[in-house]
């Protein structure tokens, strides 16, 4: 029989052949792997399982649970081969499972922060376009940061306007297309990117003042910055906005721009949860329950519905 650490290599390679990047999970399984060498272990028990994933001191309960659910979804896979496997249960560490609630910029929020972006330095570089075209994407997008900073120039096609998102969550790619004036604003991003960098050949369409691909640590903190210069956090905040809420505004003024019009929402939502690249029309319902305009227009809809039947 492999051992552990092979069993755990050969599950990720294979998840990660089905779409998923299993990221965190891959760390946490290849930790979970090295501390059952250290323990002697020789299958995983519930005690060995809770252990590990209850080693790390002051952090939330919520990061225990993270760590045991990647060992549960390893010891339902290797429990086929080895079925001295212990399965642990969910709910064995329990802790509230709640989503964040999002903040629904207003026009005026984004245009403060794509001014303020465009005065970052140097005054004559390219890193304040960069920002202002990215906040300004963002907003009209709807999409991920991690798929925006990882756009490259083939996949921005600015005759068209139709953006290419290859690989996103779950190894899909879809096609946005793109107002005719977002269309323009990046061309006029393009023509400035190539000026300045002095070549036509950059790895990513956003880039750097030195023209090399953003990190997106850099730019969460160059976004926490801008968010406290422009009063959308307190500088003692140590939560507040989020990049992900510009996808979450999309989503809801897309929603209410169909509700005030009369459109048929729930035939709708199908093609928003495609633009989006959700996996399932459940995730894109959930829009609904995050803004109370769009939960009095769906009340008021399904009021009349009622009337009609009754």
């Amino acid at each position: 029989m492999k051992t552990l650490r092979q069993a755990v290599s050969d599950y990720l390679m294979m998840r990660r052949g089905l779409g998923f990047k299993l990221l965190h999970v891959g760390h946490d399984l290849g930790s979970f792997a090295s501390f059952m060498e250290r323990e002697q272990a020789p299958y995983i028990t519930f005690d060995f399982a809770l252990k590990w994933a209850m080693e790390p001191a002051d952090v939330q309960a919520a990061y225990w649970a993270q760590r045991l659910s990647a060992v549960r979804g390893f010891a339902q896979h290797w429990s086929a081969v080895d079925p001295r496997t212990q399965v642990p249960p969910r709910g064995l560490l329990p802790f509230p499972n709640r989503r964040t609630q999002p903040y629904l910029y207003t026009d005026e929020d984004i245009e403060r922060l794509m001014t303020a972006a465009k005065a970052l330095r140097p005054r004559d570089g390219l890193r304040g376009w960069t920002y202002y075209y990215l906040f300004g994407l963002l907003s009209v997008s709807g999409l991920r940061i991690s798929e925006l900073l990882a756009l490259e120039p083939r996949d921005v096609d600015l005759q068209e306007g139709l953006l290419t998102i290859r690989g996103a969550k779950f190894g899909k790619s879809r096609l946005v297309p793109l107002h005719d004036s977002t269309r323009h604003a990046l061309v006029q991003y393009a023509q400035r990117r190539d000026r300045h960098i002095n070549r036509q050949n950059a790895a990513k369409f956003l880039v750097s003042d030195h023209g090399r691909p953003l990190e997106a640590s850099t730019v969460r903190r160059t976004f926490y910055h801008l968010s406290r210069q422009t009063g959308l956090r307190r500088a003692s905040d140590c939560h507040g906005p989020r990049l992900h809420d510009f996808r979450h505004r999309f989503a809801t003024e897309s929603l209410l721009e169909w509700y005030r019009s009369g459109e048929d929402v729930e035939r709708l939502l199908p093609v928003l949860a495609t633009y989006l690249g959700h996996s399932n029309v459940r995730d894109t319902y959930w829009y609904l329950s995050s803004c109370a305009e769009l939960m009095g227009h769906a009340a008021r809809r399904l009021e009349k519905r009622w009337e009609v039947q009754s």
